[in-house]
Protein backbone atom coordinates (compact mmCIF):
# COMPACT_ATOMS: atom_id res chain seq x y z
CA UNK A 1 0.00 0.00 0.00
CA UNK A 2 1.09 3.57 -0.66
CA UNK A 3 1.75 5.84 2.33
CA UNK A 4 -1.20 8.00 1.32
CA UNK A 5 -3.49 4.98 1.54
CA UNK A 6 -2.06 3.96 4.91
CA UNK A 7 -3.00 7.44 6.16
CA UNK A 8 -6.47 7.14 4.64
CA UNK A 9 -6.96 3.77 6.39
CA UNK A 10 -5.98 5.39 9.69
CA UNK A 11 -8.45 8.23 9.04
CA UNK A 12 -11.20 5.63 8.63
CA UNK A 13 -10.45 3.55 11.74
CA UNK A 14 -9.86 6.62 13.92
CA UNK A 15 -13.15 8.18 12.80
CA UNK A 16 -14.96 4.91 13.49
CA UNK A 17 -13.31 4.63 16.91
CA UNK A 18 -14.16 8.23 17.82
CA UNK A 19 -17.69 7.49 16.61
CA UNK A 20 -18.56 5.91 19.99
CA UNK A 21 -17.72 9.07 21.93
CA UNK A 22 -19.83 11.07 19.48
CA UNK A 23 -22.76 8.69 20.02
CA UNK A 24 -22.48 9.33 23.77
CA UNK A 25 -22.56 13.09 23.14
CA UNK A 26 -25.55 12.73 20.83
CA UNK A 27 -27.46 10.69 23.39
CA UNK A 28 -27.10 13.48 25.97
CA UNK A 29 -29.72 15.49 24.13
CA UNK A 30 -31.58 13.03 21.92
CA UNK A 31 -33.40 9.72 22.59
CA UNK A 32 -31.75 6.71 20.87
CA UNK A 33 -34.44 6.17 18.21
CA UNK A 34 -34.60 9.85 17.32
CA UNK A 35 -30.79 9.98 17.05
CA UNK A 36 -30.96 7.02 14.66
CA UNK A 37 -33.66 8.65 12.53
CA UNK A 38 -31.74 11.93 12.24
CA UNK A 39 -28.48 10.14 11.43
CA UNK A 40 -29.92 8.24 8.49
CA UNK A 41 -32.02 11.19 7.35
CA UNK A 42 -28.79 13.11 6.74
CA UNK A 43 -27.20 10.09 5.07
CA UNK A 44 -30.05 9.75 2.57
CA UNK A 45 -31.18 13.34 2.04
CA UNK A 46 -30.60 15.07 -0.32
CA UNK A 47 -28.38 12.40 -1.96
CA UNK A 48 -31.29 10.01 -2.64
CA UNK A 49 -32.87 12.57 -4.98
CA UNK A 50 -29.77 12.69 -7.20
CA UNK A 51 -28.28 9.19 -6.96
CA UNK A 52 -30.01 6.47 -9.01
CA UNK A 53 -31.45 3.47 -7.24
CA UNK A 54 -29.09 0.45 -7.07
CA UNK A 55 -29.40 -1.83 -10.07
CA UNK A 56 -30.72 -4.80 -8.11
CA UNK A 57 -33.99 -5.92 -6.55
CA UNK A 58 -35.25 -3.47 -3.92
CA UNK A 59 -35.64 -6.25 -1.36
CA UNK A 60 -31.84 -6.41 -0.98
CA UNK A 61 -31.18 -2.81 -0.04
CA UNK A 62 -34.38 -2.71 2.02
CA UNK A 63 -33.30 -5.81 3.98
CA UNK A 64 -29.78 -4.44 4.44
CA UNK A 65 -31.16 -1.16 5.73
CA UNK A 66 -33.22 -3.02 8.33
CA UNK A 67 -30.48 -5.32 9.66
CA UNK A 68 -27.48 -2.97 9.29
CA UNK A 69 -29.14 0.36 10.00
CA UNK A 70 -31.98 -0.38 12.40
CA UNK A 71 -30.55 -3.55 13.92
CA UNK A 72 -26.95 -2.58 14.50
CA UNK A 73 -27.41 1.06 15.45
CA UNK A 74 -30.77 0.67 17.16
CA UNK A 75 -29.30 -1.88 19.56
CA UNK A 76 -26.01 0.03 19.96
CA UNK A 77 -27.62 3.41 20.67
CA UNK A 78 -30.02 1.86 23.18
CA UNK A 79 -27.20 -0.11 24.81
CA UNK A 80 -25.19 3.06 25.38
CA UNK A 81 -28.29 4.80 26.71
CA UNK A 82 -28.84 2.09 29.35
CA UNK A 83 -25.31 1.72 30.66
CA UNK A 84 -22.78 0.52 28.07
CA UNK A 85 -19.55 2.56 28.24
CA UNK A 86 -18.48 4.03 24.90
CA UNK A 87 -14.98 2.53 24.94
CA UNK A 88 -16.17 -0.92 25.92
CA UNK A 89 -18.90 -0.77 23.26
CA UNK A 90 -16.22 -0.24 20.61
CA UNK A 91 -14.58 -3.50 21.75
CA UNK A 92 -17.65 -5.70 22.20
CA UNK A 93 -19.14 -4.64 18.85
CA UNK A 94 -16.14 -6.26 17.11
CA UNK A 95 -17.64 -9.64 18.04
CA UNK A 96 -19.55 -9.16 14.76
CA UNK A 97 -16.66 -11.00 13.09
CA UNK A 98 -17.55 -14.17 14.98
CA UNK A 99 -21.29 -13.80 14.51
CA UNK A 100 -20.50 -13.54 10.80
CA UNK A 101 -18.64 -16.87 11.01
CA UNK A 102 -21.59 -18.50 12.77
CA UNK A 103 -24.21 -17.16 10.36
CA UNK A 104 -22.07 -17.99 7.32
CA UNK A 105 -21.88 -21.60 8.49
CA UNK A 106 -25.63 -21.77 9.17
CA UNK A 107 -27.00 -20.05 6.07
CA UNK A 108 -24.24 -20.16 3.47
CA UNK A 109 -22.75 -23.53 4.35
CA UNK A 110 -19.27 -22.09 4.75
CA UNK A 111 -16.80 -24.27 6.65
CA UNK A 112 -14.58 -23.06 9.44
CA UNK A 113 -10.85 -23.51 9.50
CA UNK A 114 -9.11 -24.47 12.73
CA UNK A 115 -7.78 -20.96 13.44
CA UNK A 116 -11.27 -19.46 13.02
CA UNK A 117 -12.69 -21.87 15.59
CA UNK A 118 -9.75 -21.15 17.91
CA UNK A 119 -10.32 -17.41 17.51
CA UNK A 120 -14.02 -17.85 18.24
CA UNK A 121 -13.33 -19.77 21.46
CA UNK A 122 -10.70 -17.26 22.62
CA UNK A 123 -13.01 -14.32 21.88
CA UNK A 124 -15.87 -16.02 23.73
CA UNK A 125 -13.65 -16.18 26.80
CA UNK A 126 -12.92 -12.46 26.52
CA UNK A 127 -16.59 -11.61 26.12
CA UNK A 128 -17.43 -13.75 29.15
CA UNK A 129 -14.93 -11.82 31.29
CA UNK A 130 -16.39 -8.52 30.12
CA UNK A 131 -19.96 -9.71 30.69
CA UNK A 132 -19.19 -10.85 34.25
CA UNK A 133 -17.86 -7.39 35.11
CA UNK A 134 -21.24 -5.65 34.89
CA UNK A 135 -22.27 -3.23 37.60
CA UNK A 136 -18.87 -3.03 39.33
CA UNK A 137 -16.51 -0.13 40.05
CA UNK A 138 -15.50 2.78 37.80
CA UNK A 139 -16.08 0.77 34.66
CA UNK A 140 -19.67 0.11 35.63
CA UNK A 141 -21.54 -1.54 32.79
CA UNK A 142 -25.12 -2.75 32.81
CA UNK A 143 -25.79 -6.34 31.80
CA UNK A 144 -28.62 -5.07 29.59
CA UNK A 145 -26.23 -2.68 27.83
CA UNK A 146 -23.72 -5.49 27.25
CA UNK A 147 -26.44 -7.80 25.90
CA UNK A 148 -27.84 -5.15 23.56
CA UNK A 149 -24.35 -4.43 22.21
CA UNK A 150 -24.00 -8.12 21.36
CA UNK A 151 -27.37 -7.92 19.59
CA UNK A 152 -26.02 -4.97 17.59
CA UNK A 153 -22.95 -7.01 16.64
CA UNK A 154 -25.21 -9.88 15.51
CA UNK A 155 -27.26 -7.47 13.36
CA UNK A 156 -24.05 -6.12 11.79
CA UNK A 157 -23.08 -9.72 11.00
CA UNK A 158 -26.44 -10.33 9.29
CA UNK A 159 -25.70 -7.36 7.06
CA UNK A 160 -22.32 -8.90 6.21
CA UNK A 161 -24.03 -12.18 5.29
CA UNK A 162 -26.45 -10.37 3.00
CA UNK A 163 -23.59 -8.65 1.16
CA UNK A 164 -21.70 -11.94 0.92
CA UNK A 165 -24.80 -13.65 -0.47
CA UNK A 166 -25.10 -10.99 -3.18
CA UNK A 167 -21.46 -11.55 -4.07
CA UNK A 168 -21.92 -15.32 -4.29
CA UNK A 169 -24.88 -14.83 -6.60
CA UNK A 170 -22.78 -12.59 -8.85
CA UNK A 171 -25.02 -9.57 -8.25
CA UNK A 172 -22.97 -6.41 -8.88
CA UNK A 173 -23.94 -3.02 -7.49
CA UNK A 174 -22.48 0.41 -6.77
CA UNK A 175 -21.59 0.40 -3.08
CA UNK A 176 -22.19 4.14 -2.51
CA UNK A 177 -25.61 4.02 -4.19
CA UNK A 178 -26.50 0.93 -2.18
CA UNK A 179 -25.52 2.67 1.08
CA UNK A 180 -27.58 5.80 0.36
CA UNK A 181 -30.73 3.88 -0.56
CA UNK A 182 -30.30 1.44 2.35
CA UNK A 183 -30.56 4.46 4.67
CA UNK A 184 -34.26 4.91 3.76
CA UNK A 185 -35.72 2.02 5.85
CA UNK A 186 -33.94 3.18 9.05
CA UNK A 187 -35.41 6.68 8.67
CA UNK A 188 -38.95 5.29 8.59
CA UNK A 189 -38.51 2.59 11.24
CA UNK A 190 -36.55 4.76 13.68
CA UNK A 191 -39.13 7.53 13.32
CA UNK A 192 -42.00 5.13 14.09
CA UNK A 193 -40.11 3.62 17.03
CA UNK A 194 -39.39 7.08 18.41
CA UNK A 195 -43.06 8.05 18.13
CA UNK A 196 -44.02 4.84 19.95
CA UNK A 197 -41.33 4.83 22.64
CA UNK A 198 -40.78 8.55 23.21
CA UNK A 199 -44.03 10.15 22.06
CA UNK A 200 -44.62 13.28 19.95
CA UNK A 201 -44.15 15.63 22.91
CA UNK A 202 -40.71 14.26 23.84
CA UNK A 203 -39.63 14.36 20.18
CA UNK A 204 -40.77 17.97 19.76
CA UNK A 205 -39.04 18.98 22.99
CA UNK A 206 -35.77 17.23 22.02
CA UNK A 207 -35.71 18.91 18.60
CA UNK A 208 -36.69 22.32 20.00
CA UNK A 209 -34.02 22.21 22.72
CA UNK A 210 -31.35 20.45 20.66
CA UNK A 211 -27.86 21.65 21.57
CA UNK A 212 -25.01 22.52 19.23
CA UNK A 213 -23.15 19.45 20.49
CA UNK A 214 -26.05 17.17 19.53
CA UNK A 215 -26.29 18.80 16.09
CA UNK A 216 -22.57 18.29 15.51
CA UNK A 217 -22.88 14.70 16.73
CA UNK A 218 -25.61 13.93 14.19
CA UNK A 219 -23.60 15.57 11.40
CA UNK A 220 -20.50 13.57 12.35
CA UNK A 221 -22.38 10.27 12.54
CA UNK A 222 -23.99 10.83 9.14
CA UNK A 223 -21.33 12.55 7.06
CA UNK A 224 -18.01 11.48 8.62
CA UNK A 225 -18.56 8.05 10.19
CA UNK A 226 -21.06 6.79 7.60
CA UNK A 227 -20.58 8.49 4.22
CA UNK A 228 -16.93 9.65 4.25
CA UNK A 229 -15.31 6.81 6.19
CA UNK A 230 -17.31 4.07 4.48
CA UNK A 231 -16.58 5.52 1.02
CA UNK A 232 -12.84 5.61 1.72
CA UNK A 233 -12.95 2.08 3.13
CA UNK A 234 -14.78 0.74 0.09
CA UNK A 235 -12.29 2.51 -2.22
CA UNK A 236 -9.37 0.86 -0.38
CA UNK A 237 -11.09 -2.53 -0.74
CA UNK A 238 -11.34 -1.90 -4.48
CA UNK A 239 -7.64 -0.99 -4.79
CA UNK A 240 -6.16 -3.62 -2.48
CA UNK A 241 -6.92 -7.15 -1.33
CA UNK A 242 -9.15 -7.68 1.70
CA UNK A 243 -6.14 -9.21 3.51
CA UNK A 244 -4.32 -5.89 3.24
CA UNK A 245 -7.23 -3.70 4.27
CA UNK A 246 -9.27 -5.72 6.80
CA UNK A 247 -6.59 -5.86 9.56
CA UNK A 248 -6.84 -2.08 9.99
CA UNK A 249 -10.32 -2.61 11.52
CA UNK A 250 -8.56 -4.15 14.53
CA UNK A 251 -7.44 -0.63 15.46
CA UNK A 252 -11.01 0.67 15.84
CA UNK A 253 -11.47 -0.52 19.47
CA UNK A 254 -8.18 1.01 20.54
CA UNK A 255 -9.14 4.38 19.08
CA UNK A 256 -12.51 3.93 20.80
CA UNK A 257 -10.95 3.15 24.17
CA UNK A 258 -8.41 5.98 23.92
CA UNK A 259 -10.94 8.64 22.88
CA UNK A 260 -13.41 7.51 25.59
CA UNK A 261 -10.66 7.73 28.23
CA UNK A 262 -9.50 11.18 27.07
CA UNK A 263 -12.87 12.80 26.36
CA UNK A 264 -15.32 10.97 28.64
CA UNK A 265 -12.99 10.04 31.52
CA UNK A 266 -13.97 6.39 31.17
CA UNK A 267 -11.84 3.94 33.11
CA UNK A 268 -12.04 0.18 32.66
CA UNK A 269 -11.62 -2.38 35.39
CA UNK A 270 -8.61 -4.74 35.17
CA UNK A 271 -11.04 -7.57 34.38
CA UNK A 272 -12.49 -5.54 31.50
CA UNK A 273 -9.03 -4.73 30.12
CA UNK A 274 -8.16 -8.42 30.28
CA UNK A 275 -11.41 -9.38 28.57
CA UNK A 276 -10.82 -6.76 25.85
CA UNK A 277 -7.28 -8.03 25.28
CA UNK A 278 -8.47 -11.65 25.01
CA UNK A 279 -11.25 -10.65 22.61
CA UNK A 280 -8.74 -8.82 20.43
CA UNK A 281 -6.45 -11.87 20.54
CA UNK A 282 -9.36 -13.92 19.17
CA UNK A 283 -9.81 -11.37 16.37
CA UNK A 284 -6.09 -11.53 15.58
CA UNK A 285 -6.31 -15.31 15.31
CA UNK A 286 -9.27 -14.98 12.99
CA UNK A 287 -7.55 -12.42 10.71
CA UNK A 288 -3.98 -13.73 10.70
CA UNK A 289 -4.51 -17.41 11.49
CA UNK A 290 -4.32 -18.36 7.81
CA UNK A 291 -0.84 -16.89 7.60
CA UNK A 292 0.23 -18.78 10.72
CA UNK A 293 -1.10 -21.98 9.17
CA UNK A 294 1.12 -21.39 6.17
CA UNK A 295 4.33 -20.86 8.15
CA UNK A 296 5.40 -24.55 8.20
CA UNK A 297 5.08 -24.79 4.40
CA UNK A 298 6.89 -21.47 3.99
CA UNK A 299 9.63 -22.68 6.32
CA UNK A 300 10.12 -25.91 4.39
CA UNK A 301 10.29 -24.04 1.10
CA UNK A 302 12.89 -21.64 2.47
CA UNK A 303 14.91 -24.52 3.89
CA UNK A 304 14.88 -26.29 0.53
CA UNK A 305 16.12 -23.15 -1.23
CA UNK A 306 18.94 -22.73 1.28
CA UNK A 307 19.86 -26.38 1.16
CA UNK A 308 18.90 -26.96 4.79
CA UNK A 309 16.19 -29.55 4.16
CA UNK A 310 16.93 -32.94 5.72
CA UNK A 311 17.85 -35.70 3.31
CA UNK A 312 15.45 -38.56 2.81
CA UNK A 313 16.53 -42.14 3.59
Amino acid sequence: MRWRDYLLALVVVSSWGFNFVVIRWGLHGLPPMLLGALRFLLVAVPAVFFIPRPALAARYWLAYGVVWGVGQFGFLFTAMQVGMPAGLASVVLQSQAFFTLLFAALWLGERWRWFQLAGLLVAAGGLTLIGLSHGVGLGAMSLLGFSLTLCGAAAWALGNILIRQLSRQGIAFQASHFLIWAAIPPIIIFSLLSLWLDGPTAIATAIRDISLRSILAVLYLAWVATILATSIWNRLLQDYSANQVAPFSLLVPWFGLASAALLLDEALLPQQWLGAAILMLGLLLNVFGGRLAGLPTLGRGLANKLGWAPRQG
